[in-house]
This record gives C-alpha cells, structure tokens and sequence, in this order.
C-alpha cells in the first residue's frame, strides 16, 4: 500500500462490528461540487503564480511564489478532507469518518434516530447533492449535519429502508 492511497483512504471497513453481523450498505462519498472551492483556490494561485513570473522579476516575485505555494497546499488539503469525509449506513447504526492526520468517528445507533431532514439547495437541486441533518435524543453534534450528499433522495429512501427492516419504526400498514 503506497502512501498515496494510505492517506486518501479512511478506511471505513475496520470500524464495523463484524462478529455482531455489521455490514455496510451504504458508504457516502462527497459530491463533486464540494471540491469546487479547493479547485477554485489552486486555478487563482496558479493564475496567480503564473502573472507573477511573466510581469514581474523573479527577485521581487519570491514572496507572491512562496504564497501561492502556500494557497495550492491550502486548497489541496480542503481537497483532501473532502474526500476523506465518509458517511456510512450500516444495517445496525450510521457513522462518519473525517480527518486527514486525526481521525474522528461519529456513531449513531438507528434506534437513536428520531428525525431526518434534507434540504436540497436550487444548485443541489439542479446537479444532485443534498444536505442531511440527522436529529437525535443525543444530538451527535459529529453526525448532525452531513453536507454535499450525492443523490440524496436515494439515500433518504435507503436509510428509511434500513431503519423499517430493522423494526425501529413499527410495521407497514397496507393501504
């Protein structure tokens, strides 16, 4: 394993509870538009960076160099928490796994959920991502708010099915 995939690898699987039966149905990656700002921060440094070298002498540039070295580290480690930012269902509870260097686990059992709201902003609406806010007895402030769902009426649709196979919601009535 190279370091490459060491560190964009948040490696969800070895949080589960194997020998009670947990498996993953879902893991939830970011949607494509949470990286528009990191991406929007390194084209400006490298635009930036790139009028420096042509317009001004590289005797005065070293400071607006060091500088824009500076924002492209900056936008590609907003990159990197980004894609290391996982949500998880599983049959049994739902989790997050967030952080480069220090990781951070939020779990919620399923039986702990008392609401989900989704709000879908018009560019969400548009381009497909969503925004999840899980309410709680405890009010897990870590899985509270889960930001940039991709499809996220599915996903709305896959948790209610988990929670309603689990029987935390009482038997569906026929109609």
């Amino acid at each position: 394993m190279g370091f490459v995939s060491w560190i964009s690898d948040p490696k969800v699987h070895k949080h589960l509870l194997r020998d009670d039966g947990e498996v993953i149905v879902q893991e939830v990656h970011r949607h494509w538009f949470a990286y528009v700002i990191p991406i929007l921060e390194a084209v400006g440094a490298l635009v930036l960076g790139t009028l420096v070298v042509l317009l001004i002498s590289m005797d005065a540039a070293w400071f607006v160099l060091l500088l824009v070295l500076g924002v492209l580290a900056h936008a590609g480690w907003r990159a990197l928490h980004s894609h290391r930012d996982r949500f998880v269902v599983t049959n049994m509870r739902v989790f997050r796994v967030d952080g480069v260097l220090a990781q951070t686990v939020a779990t919620m059992p399923l039986t702990r959920i008392l609401d989900i709201s989704m709000r879908k902003p018009l560019h969400g609406r548009i381009i497909g991502f969503g925004h999840f806010v899980f309410e709680s007895a405890a009010q897990d402030q870590g899985l509270r708010d889960i930001r940039y769902v991709g499809h996220p009426d599915e996903l709305n649709k896959e948790i209610q099915r988990v929670v309603q196979r689990a029987g935390l919601r009482g038997p569906r009535v026929p109609n």
